[in-house]
């Protein structure tokens, strides 16, 4: 079987484009000639100095975060090929007859052409379309079968990816997407996020699939990468990444004691590769960063967003995650949709575990059907954030 896709969002043209003027230094400073900002920069504050006082200034604004964004710490993606094909589909039962696996190689983009291998899991009974969500993890794994149920039993396709196809998280820009995108200057992140927004061209075309609800979520390293694709990609109707820390959910100037910091997980040593080379220059000189994680949350509004954590997971900067969450809020609240931004927060450690997914399918089920939302969601242990 053979899926082809014509999918050309206005969006993604914007987005991935490089600014005509990006090297200009009067329009983007290097790290020594910006002004020190201890406090998170203003969401609202123009860079030509005026505020955001309407919806068509928000528009604006957006576009100066992504450009911000991209520039400092992302670094540039290509724009949707438009040309994403399904190959080698083997379609089988799963979950004991409870779903419907489906395992594929997509193929895209010029000759020779990317290929990643994805799948998606659907309920047997229902329908015919699901809300679905799309996790950036191989999802048809043997490891991923307790979570799989959960989802299914909610009656929610399951979607996922082989991100080491995209990247192999070794900082080789040999393999993956970087030989057949050579002029672009995308980290690790990027390059999964764009993976996932490759993965979710395909899910369009499936007629099983109920493209106005789709969440996507990642955990850690990869809920970084979930984080940025949902800030990008307007498709994604939820954006939830759990316990994404430094680069993800976390500020990079307010950092927590005992978490990690800008300056370990840029160090030539650990995670340079997943961001731009630009973001190490801010090691050490944080407080002259003209973004921060925020500026990533705030493009979701006025989708839903939700923050997935542990209270235990103190690597993951709780103080600087709940700070940036604090400052997102105002965007949703001037937007109009203050009720679809939440923050869930459980004992525990670094791990997905059964309680995070209810939390999001609860979540879910709230903003996608209006069901009644049960649990508890924003409480704020850190008195110091207000």
């Amino acid at each position: 079987m053979l899926t082809a896709l014509v999918w050309a969002g206005v969006i993604h043209g914007m987005l991935m484009a490089v600014p005509a003027d990006e090297n200009s230094a009067a329009a983007f400073p290097e790290v020594d000639a910006l002004p020190e900002l201890k406090d998170l920069p203003d969401l609202f504050l123009m860079r030509d100095g005026t505020r955001v006082t309407s919806r068509e200034d928000w528009g604006k604004r957006r576009r100066e975060l992504i450009e911000l964004l991209l520039h400092y710490e992302y670094g540039h993606m290509p724009p949707a090929p438009g040309d994403v094909v399904a190959e080698e589909v083997v379609e089988h039962a799963a979950l004991d007859g409870k779903a419907i696996s489906r395992e594929l190689t997509l193929a895209m983009g010029p000759e020779p052409r990317f290929r990643m291998k994805v799948g998606v899991l659907l309920p047997a009974t229902g329908g015919p379309r699901f809300p679905v969500v799309i996790a950036i993890d191989p999802v048809w794994q043997a490891h991923v079968v307790p979570t799989a149920r959960q989802v299914i039993a909610r009656g929610y396709a399951f979607a996922g990816m082989w991100y080491f196809d995209a990247d192999d998280d070794k900082g080789t820009r040999t393999q993956g997407v970087y030989p057949h995108y050579p002029d672009y200057d995308w980290g690790t992140l990027a390059a999964w996020a764009w993976g996932c927004m490759r993965l979710t061209d395909y899910l369009c075309t499936l007629p099983e699939i109920d493209s106005a609800h789709m969440a996507v979520t990642g955990h850690s390293r990869t809920g970084k990468a979930a984080l940025l694709a949902g800030a990008l990609d307007e498709r994604f109707a939820l954006v939830a990444p759990h316990a994404s820390g430094t680069g993800g959910a976390g500020a990079l100037r307010i950092a927590d004691k005992d978490c990690e910091t800008l300056e370990a997980i840029t160090d030539p040593k650990r995670f340079y590769y997943w961001f731009h080379p630009r973001l190490r220059t801010f090691a050490g000189k944080e407080t002259r960063l003209p973004i921060d994680q925020h500026f990533v949350k705030a493009l979701v509004a006025p989708r839903a967003f939700l923050s997935l954590e542990a209270r235990g997971d103190q690597w993951s900067n709780p103080l600087g995650m709940q700070a940036t969450h604090k400052a997102t809020e105002t965007v949703f609240q001037f937007l109009g949709a203050g009720e679809k931004i939440a923050l869930h927060e459980r004992p525990g450690g670094h791990d997905m575990v059964p309680e995070d997914w209810e939390a999001l399918l609860d979540f879910a089920d709230h903003v996608f059907f209006g069901k009644a939302l049960t649990g508890t969601y924003n409480n704020w242990p850190y008195p110091g954030v207000k």
